[in-house]
Order: structure tokens, then sequence, then C-alpha cells
């Protein structure tokens, strides 16, 4: 009798809350980069996440791209965005910001 369910049109099935594949918990309240798909890249101060890794931001700031080339990011122009919330399913690459450095592509003969 203790398995039996109360209410619901479940048909047996039991509701799994989502796990998150990643965990955010130690980068909170630190600076983090985000790049989405699209090649927009932000920064700013994680705040808060949830399962889908949707991300609440702080003094965010985005890097604008090169009008000439799409692809390449220029450093020196940015735009504060203040407080942002970042789609999950936008999200392509999350990282910290201490140790993150350009470096040349390698894949291109010169």
């Amino acid at each position: 009798m203790a398995d039996k369910k109360v209410g619901g049109n479940n048909d047996g099935k039991e509701k799994r809350r989502k796990e998150s594949i990643l965990d955010l918990s130690k980068y909170l309240e630190k600076q983090i980069r985000v790049k989405f798909a699209g090649g927009r890249e932000a920064s700013g101060i994680l705040k808060g996440y949830d399962a889908l890794l949707n991300l609440v931001l702080d003094n965010t700031v985005e890097y604008l791209r090169d009008s000439d080339e799409p692809y390449k990011l220029t450093e020196d122009s940015t735009r504060s965005l203040g407080l942002v919330v970042c789609r999950g399913t936008a999200l392509v690459l999350i990282c910290p910001q201490d140790g993150v450095e350009s470096i040349a592509n390698p894949f291109i003969t010169q």
C-alpha cells in the first residue's frame, strides 16, 4: 500500500527533478566569462544559476566584435550591461575569468 500514488495522472511515472551537469557553486560571487551561440561573449559576477544553466550575472560587460571580421573580438571595445539573465540554452562556454588569455590560432599557417 505504501507504493500507491495518490492523485495525479502520472501513469506510474515518478516525476524526477532535473539535475545540473555542472557544479557552478564554486563560481558564485566570482567573475566568469560566457560565450553564446552566435559568437557573443560577456563576463560578469555570477550571482545565481539553476538546473537548466540559466545564469544571473551582475556588472556584466559584453565584448564587441570587429565589424570587419565578425568572429574576432576587440578586447578594448566593450559595453556595460549591468544585471543580466543568460538563458542556458544559448550558452556555449562558461569559464572563470581568472587565467583566461587570448592566443594566436595554431591552425593558421603564416
